[in-house]
């Protein structure tokens, strides 16, 4: 009788083990999906970034959504299942926060940046003065009405007393990042882009840095949003973003800290 219980208690245990590899794998497996809205100017850098995050956190997963910010904004008003956005401008985020869409006590500003004056390489162009002139064809800007980087860029011309005489050169893009592909193709003699976007081509060189006041100050804040199942994994991610290790990666892109 001992020896068949002796048999019987070593098929237990070695069932309880056999039963228990494929538990503890699926609990290693175990991953957290993080659905982010991202401004399109951020697009490199965030890349880099969510891959030093998954160094030490191979469980998070992440699911950019790149576009204009307010493209992004109008989507997420419109039910788009997203647990955090990252804004090139703080006007997407203020009527996000009015609806009430954010979780409260998110929001925060990440970075700052600054807007510059773009040609192709061979180009004569040399100041915001000479975008009147018979040799600038088409400028290249922002939507206006979406894009954060064309808000900024009209405030610029505006402010130097531009803008009425250039609108009928001036083809708006869907994003900055379409802005610098126009001027990089030529499609575009002159764009109005972030430097963080000029800074990544080798198509283009900067004419001239946008006076800072002379358009609002570029911030990028970032917010939770109040339909998200993944509070802890937003909230850490958060504070990785601010963290040296990351902040590090931003400046090389040309980002400055909020």
């Amino acid at each position: 009788m001992s020896a068949k219980r002796g048999l019987l208690s070593i098929f237990a245990v070695a069932s309880m083990v056999v039963l228990g590899v494929p538990w503890s794998g699926c609990r290693a497996s175990k991953q957290t999906t993080l659905t982010i809205s991202v401004a399109a100017s951020l697009q490199d850098a965030i890349a880099e970034v969510e891959t030093a995050y998954q160094r030490e956190n191979a469980g998070v997963v992440f699911h950019n959504n790149f576009g204009s910010s307010g493209t992004l904004a109008r989507e997420i008003e419109q039910g788009a299942p997203v647990d955090a956005f990252l804004s090139a401008g703080v006007k997407p985020v203020d009527q996000l926060e009015a609806e009430g869409l954010l979780q409260p006590g998110s929001r925060s500003d990440l970075l700052r940046n600054s807007l510059v004056l773009i040609a192709p390489k061979g180009s004569n162009l040399e100041s915001f003065d000479q975008l009147a002139e018979k040799q600038v064809r088409l400028i290249a800007l922002g939507d206006p009405g979406s894009v954060p980087a064309g808000q900024y860029g009209k405030q610029t011309l505006v402010s130097m007393h531009l803008y009425d005489q250039l609108k009928s050169k001036i083809v708006l893009g869907k994003d900055v990042r379409q802005v610098l592909t126009y001027v990089e193709t030529g499609n575009a003699d002159a764009g109005l882009v972030y430097a963080t976007d000029a800074k990544i081509s080798n198509q283009v060189r900067v004419v001239a840095v946008a006076p800072e006041e002379s358009h609002s100050p570029i911030i990028y804040p970032m917010a939770e949003m109040k339909g998200s199942h993944n509070d802890d994994a937003v909230r850490a991610f958060f504070a990785f973003l601010k963290s040296p290790p990351a902040q590090a990666i931003f400046a090389r892109y040309g980002f400055k800290a909020a």
